[in-house]
């Protein structure tokens, strides 16, 4: 267990937290969430001794070992994979030094023999024989392979090394487990992996995310920053972002008797109940969900932006028409070779790669950035486009206020009309006159989706358009791209956008594509798909 007791943290006067009183139990998983800068990663550097609070404190049972997924990516450049991995139990690795260093001393005393036979003990009580294969098996199961384990942590690329991290989280089974945007670089069959890995988990996890699937599929919990607080809510990710709307309609409906709002209440929960039993937590996440009432519901503070995208004209029947498109990379190598397709009308495309380059480079050619080295395409006459680019830094150059920064994309240049669109994703007051170039990620992205709706094309290119965005962004996106009735190519690394807006995936390889109406989910788990994605990548014929 870990108790954080009457906690604030300051920042001249700025206030992240106040008061914040919370305890975190074993065989429990807590999803942190908050508004961008609620101060959720800074809040797990407090649980893990990086920051010191202002006041307060927090403690753990005694006896217990804390293991947190490391942010530094070159901390443990010069040392071999396997290794870093042990290295995350920090007591058994210090047994196994100090144990290696006096077996090698030349001088070896009767001192030195009775303090290696109580290492030796030590060792064998944390299973220390079992700690190499224990990691070899772990950094298998995140997609390290074999080769990979002798070497140098620094001859691995950026995602190689943040899988070795996660492993060395992951690692000897710590009572607390800290892990801050574990998901990010990992593919949708390690993310699975790691699903599985928590919910059979026995200790206390505290994690933050902006995947929405992940969190419904670990958490027990949800820890919900606002106003310098922490409030604990039963239940994933989805149960409080739905149990809040509840709230806050039942809050805003006046004439409603409480005996109507607990029977709604009642019936809420007895779907999230049913679906519950669907989770390998099921037992104890639909004992907790029995037990709320009325007043454990509170409506959500946070504001979500409004995205709506309102085409000026309808597509007709000719949309898009790619015919062997091929293009290589600096090296000489294919990114994507020999895709083919047409669109129809309310096509909502997912673009999948196990190479995100190929992707991007994929929309560029599409967008007429990037030529391709073989295959045309063909854009029908009544198709607008209008894209969201990965890369957005050389919209952001100049120093225009945001104002000014937006009025250049519009033919009205009417300031209220522009503000009205800056509103929407909320920029508000002050916030317009910020300066175009001093802009956070996020608020970049917001200010490029202003941008397209300002366009009202009717064909949307969307390349990661989660990234950097928070969770109210990114649920006010999908629900707007689930009511998208036009055409939209998009890709993205959050499961449950995909799987709720993608109606055909196309997924782009080395070796050809594959081309398949189904939702995501039917993609990932149909048999003869998967057989056909690994001939594809081994550049084999496929078999129908």
């Amino acid at each position: 267990m870990i108790t954080v007791s009457n906690l604030s943290l300051r920042y001249g006067k700025r206030i992240l937290f106040e008061d914040v009183n919370v305890k975190f139990s074993p065989g429990n998983c807590y999803g942190v969430i908050g508004a961008n800068g609620a101060g959720k990663s800074t809040f797990l550097k407090i649980l893990s001794g990086e920051i010191d609070p202002t006041t307060g404190n927090v403690s753990m049972s005694p006896g217990e070992r804390m293991s947190v997924l490391k942010q530094n990516h070159f901390e443990f450049d010069e040392l071999p994979v396997l290794q870093t991995v042990i290295m995350g139990n920090k007591k058994l690795w210090e047994i196994m030094q100090e144990k290696d260093a006096i077996y090698l001393k030349p001088d070896f005393s009767d001192e030195d023999g009775h303090r290696a036979a109580e290492l030796e003990e030590k060792f064998a009580d944390m299973q220390g024989w079992n700690a190499e294969s224990d990691a070899a098996n772990l950094l298998s199961d995140v997609g390290i392979g074999e080769n990979l384990h002798q070497l140098l942590l620094k001859e691995l690329n950026g995602k190689e090394k943040v899988r070795v991290l996660l492993a060395q989280a992951l690692f000897g089974n710590p009572d607390v487990l800290l892990l801050d945007e574990p998901t990010n670089d990992l593919d949708v069959e390690t993310i699975s992996w790691l699903e599985n890995f928590l919910a059979d988990f026995q200790n206390t996890v505290i994690v933050v995310s902006h995947d929405r699937h992940f969190l419904d599929a670990v958490c027990t919990h949800i820890a919900d920053i606002d106003f310098s607080k922490i409030q604990l809510y039963s239940g994933n990710y989805t149960f409080w972002y739905e149990s809040s709307q509840l709230a806050l309609r039942q809050r805003s409906d006046q004439n409603k008797k409480v005996e109507d709002k607990r029977k709604e209440l009642q019936e809420f929960i007895e779907r999230f109940s049913a679906n519950a039993s669907k989770s390998r937590q099921a037992t104890s996440r639909k004992k907790l969900l029995e037990k709320l009432v009325l007043e454990d519901i509170k409506p959500s503070t946070r504001k979500y932006p409004g995205i709506i995208f309102k085409p000026d004209r309808d597509c007709g029947d000719q949309i898009l028409r790619v015919e062997h498109l091929s293009k290589k990379n600096n090296e000489g190598n294919y990114l994507f070779k020999d895709v083919n397709f047409a669109l129809d009308k309310g096509d909502k495309v997912a673009i999948l790669s196990k190479d995100h380059t190929a992707i991007s480079t994929f929309f560029e050619v599409l967008m007429g950035e990037v030529k391709p080295d073989n295959g045309e395409f063909f854009w029908g006459q009544t198709i607008t486009r209008s894209y969201l680019p990965n890369e957005n830094a050389k919209y952001f150059d100049g120093d225009n206020n945001l104002i000014d920064w937006l009025r250049q994309y519009s033919t009205e240049k009417d300031e209220t009309y522009i503000r009205g669109f800056l509103g929407k994703m909320l920029f508000s007051g002050e916030e317009v006159f910020k300066k175009s170039n001093v802009l956070s990620g996020g608020e970049k992205v917001r200010c490029m989706i202003s941008r397209m709706m300002l366009t009202n094309a009717n064909c949307l290119m969307l390349d990661e358009p989660t990234n950097h965005l928070d969770l109210e962004s990114i649920t006010a996106f999908n629900e707007s791209l689930a009511d998208w009735k036009h055409i939209a190519i998009f890709t993205s690394h959050d499961h449950t956008f995909v799987e709720s807006i993608a109606n055909r995936i196309i997924e782009i390889t080395p070796n050809g594509c594959l081309d398949k109406r189904m939702t995501y989910d039917e993609y990932l788990s149909d048999e003869r798909v998967k057989l056909q994605r690994s001939q594809l990548y081994a550049g084999e014929a496929l078999t129908y």
